[in-house]
């Protein structure tokens, strides 16, 4: 028995996005280039890859891979490019503000119109990536989550080094 709806999944993969880039917004200039964290799982991060607009190119990145379902001919938009996807990992020059919030309206669209318009079949589609298999609905649920981590992150940050708090969003705007 089915208890989710296409429109139900939109709405607060949405609202997701929406606190988002609430966070991008909202982030002082002085704090865009900041790492949020030095150490990670043990490691260091490197210098860069922690920084507040890096986890939201990653958040988007990831988003829009995700949304297509699939790594074969995945290209995001210019002037993004698959630094994620690169094994040296080398640090892109900084995106701005405007530039992420393009991706971020860009990628919103691509959720919306995937996840309203994913039939049955489309959502029962095996998806294979580096870390495992799942169906293309299990990956938007995925995907959902890691919006929602990187979000909470980008958020906590703001309150604890700029005393900005987040307004939550129940629904899609």
């Amino acid at each position: 028995m089915a208890i989710l709806d296409n429109e139900t999944v939109w709405k607060q993969f949405g609202a997701a996005i929406d606190m988002l880039g609430d966070a991008l917004h909202d982030c002082p200039d002085e704090l865009w280039e900041q790492n949020l964290w030095q150490e990670h799982s043990g490691q260091w991060v490197a210098a860069g890859f922690s920084a507040f607009w890096y986890v939201g190119y990653h958040t988007l990145f990831w988003l829009d891979l995700y949304l297509s379902g699939a790594e074969e001919g995945f290209s995001p938009p210019a002037p993004f490019d698959l630094v994620e996807m690169d094994p040296a990992g080398i640090l892109p020059p900084t995106y701005t503000r405007a530039e992420l919030l393009s991706y971020l309206s860009f990628c919103r669209t691509k959720c919306r119109e995937t996840i309203t318009m994913l039939s049955d079949d489309q959502a029962r589609r095996l998806c294979r990536f580096s870390w495992g298999e799942v169906t293309y609905a299990e990956l938007q649920l995925y995907n959902l989550r890691h919006v929602m981590e990187h979000g909470a992150q980008l958020r906590m940050f703001l309150g604890q080094q700029a005393g900005k708090s987040a307004r939550w969003i129940s629904r899609a705007r």
